[in-house]
C-alpha cells in the first residue's frame, strides 16, 4: 500500500520541496501552514493532528519551538514521524525519545547522503588519528537566515569525532585556547549558501581535511523522504540515517 505522507509547514523553502518529493514517490496527503497556503493545491490542515490523523508518516523541518508539541500530537495519533528539526533543546530531546516508544521515528540533523558517510568518516578518522597531535576543528558555513550556530550537522560530525576517540562532546569543547583533544567550532554566515561542513585533523606535519558542500536543498528533500518510505513499516524506535542506508 502507498504510504501517505503529510508535510508540516508545507509552505516553507523546505516544505515545498519536500512536498514535490513525496507527491512524485508517494501519496502526499497534505500539510500544516501558518498562513494557511500550500504548493499546487495540496491539502491544507490547522495543525498537527488533524494532519497526522490522514498520514502515516509525517516529515517536519519547522522550528524547534513544535518539537514537544509535534512528539506528543504524532504518539498520540500513532503516526510515523521523520524530524529535520536542528536546535531543540535537551528537554525536546526527551520528548523525541518519549515518543520513539510509541511511534518509529527518525530525527536527524541531515538527510543528505553524502553528509551522513562523512559522519561515518568523521567518527573512523577520530578514531584512528589521535587527540594528541591531530587537533580536531569543524567549520560549517549557511545562509544568513539560519539561527542556530554551529549547526545541527556540525554538531553531529563533532559527536561523530568524539564518538571515534571515545569521549563525549560536551566534555571536550573547545572554548578558547585549545587544549589537547578539544574538539573546535567555527560557523560562518551568508548569503544563501545551502551547506558546507569540513571536518580537519591538523598536527604539526599535516593536515586531513573531510568536505562536503551542499549545492541544491533539494537534496535533503530527497533524503527525507526515502527516510520516511523506509520508516513506512518499523516498529517504534528512534532510527538514524546510518540505518536507513545500511552502514
Amino acid at each position: 500500500m502507498t504510504s501517505r505522507i503529510g508535510i508540516a509547514g508545507i509552505a516553507g523553502r523546505m516544505g515545498r520541496l519536500l512536498a514535490g518529493e513525496a507527491a512524485h514517490a508517494a501519496s502526499l496527503s497534505g500539510g500544516t501552514s501558518r498562513s494557511g497556503a500550500t504548493p499546487d493545491g495540496a491539502a491544507w490542515f490547522a495543525d498537527i493532528t488533524a494532519l497526522a490523523a490522514v498520514s502515516d508518516i509525517i516529515i517536519d523541518f519547522t522550528h524547534a519551538s513544535t518539537v514537544a508539541d509535534h512528539a506528543a500530537a504524532l504518539a498520540s495519533a500513532g503516526t510515523a514521524w521523520v524530524l529535520g528539526t536542528t536546535g531543540y533543546s535537551p528537554a525536546d530531546a526527551d520528548a523525541i525519545a518519549a515518543a520513539a516508544r510509541v511511534i518509529p521515528v527518525i530525527a536527524a540533523p541531515n538527510f543528505c547522503t553524502g553528509v551522513n558517510l562523512l559522519l561515518l568518516l568523521a567518527e573512523r578518522l577520530g578514531a584512528a588519528l589521535p587527540p594528541v597531535p591531530y587537533d580536531a576543528e569543524i567549520l560549517e558555513m549557511h545562509h544568513r537566515q539560519k539561527l542556530d550556530s554551529p549547526s545541527g550537522t556540525a554538531l553531529a560530525l563533532g559527536r561523530a569525532v568524539a564518538a571515534g576517540r571515545g569521549v563525549a562532546l560536551e566534555d571536550v569543547t573547545r572554548d578558547g585556547p585549545r587544549r589537547d583533544g578539544d574538539i573546535g567550532f567555527a560557523s560562518l554566515r551568508g548569503g544563501q549558501v545551502v551547506g558546507s561542513h569540513s571536518v580537519l585533523f591538523t598536527s604539526g606535519e599535516e593536515q586531513i581535511a573531510l568536505t562536503h558542500h551542499a549545492f541544491d536543498r533539494r537534496v535533503f528533500a530527497t533524503g527525507a523522504v526515502r527516510a520516511a518510505l523506509w520508516l513506512a513499516d518499523k516498529p517504534p524506535g528512534l532510527y538514524e540515517m546510518r540505518d536507513v542506508l545500511g552502514f
